[in-house]
């Protein structure tokens, strides 16, 4: 009897302690109370006192790590102090909640610069004193480490097929369809394989354009751009750099990370 007196109270005290959050045209309301006033532009956010004074805002970036992981967070700026770009995480009320809710709702719950009294300058000068680091999942993490030893790469690939990274040329593709020079994307279906070498000649992998499927010569295999649906939808078609990008993660002898890249000179083999 004493616990379900215990559970009552505690569900009840909770219920009387949660907020209720609400937006309407352009003024946050806490409990039906009206605490801030909020203009939007795009995926940025200004968040007003309610002499519409702006103070802060907020901006959605939802961008591509790495082929098919993607990276969602949001930018908190001052407005009369702009020196100090915050990136942070958001949290938003449900699975289905738009930007202006979440922006709201994580200004409320998740960093507590509003409150029933308005915004409070406080904890937003403790946010921004006191910015907490990005929970960031391990696929997101694992995309970061593979876009930075990419990034170091430099990879370009020029005119006639050949693969350079740093400026010095590392491989080059053959068996390349007619569109290769006027169009960057595969989307031709071809029935050979597009081939990849590195500068001795060696055949390091193959790119199935049916499938999207890359293979190394030594058995590993990645889909290019899976596609996914909803907001976090990305191209169908690689380039012939995001190609030659991922084989050198697949194949690390194919490209080695240096601060000068030192390689023989390109030669193809003439075929019969």
């Amino acid at each position: 009897m004493k616990k379900s007196i215990i559970i009552f109270f505690t569900v009840l005290g909770i219920s009387l302690h949660a907020q209720n959050i609400k937006t309407k045209r352009g003024i946050i309301n806490l409990d039906g109370i009206p605490v801030a006033k909020l203009s939007s532009k795009s995926s940025e956010y200004t968040f007003m006192d309610l002499k519409e004074t702006p103070l802060y805002t907020i901006k959605f970036i939802d961008k591509s790590v790495v082929d098919s992981v993607r990276d969602s967070y949001i930018q908190i700026n001052r407005v009369y102090n702009r020196d100090k770009t915050l990136e942070l995480d958001y949290i938003s009320p449900s699975a289905f909640s738009g930007e202006e809710k979440s922006a709201v709702y994580t200004s409320v719950k998740g960093f507590k610069i509003i409150d029933n009294k308005g915004i409070n300058i406080k904890n937003l000068d403790d946010l921004f004193a006191n910015a907490p680091k990005r929970k960031l999942d391990t696929k997101t993490k694992e995309g970061y480490t593979i876009k930075s030893k990419i990034d170091k790469m430099n990879i370009e690939v020029n005119k006639v097929g050949e693969i350079l990274s740093n400026g010095v040329p590392v491989g080059y593709f053959t068996n390349l369809p007619v569109s290769f020079g006027s169009e960057e994307t595969i989307m031709d279906k071809t029935p050979i394989d597009i081939e990849i070498y590195d500068a001795k000649s060696k055949l390091i992998g193959r790119y199935i354009t049916t499938t999207k499927q890359l293979k190394t010569a030594g058995g590993k295999s990645f889909t290019i751009y899976r596609e996914m649906s909803g907001r976090a939808s990305i191209l169908k078609f690689p380039t012939y750099k995001a190609l030659a990008e991922r084989m050198a993660i697949m194949d690390p002898t194919f490209i080695k990370i240096q601060e000068k890249v030192s390689v023989g000179p390109v030669v193809k083999e003439q075929s019969n």
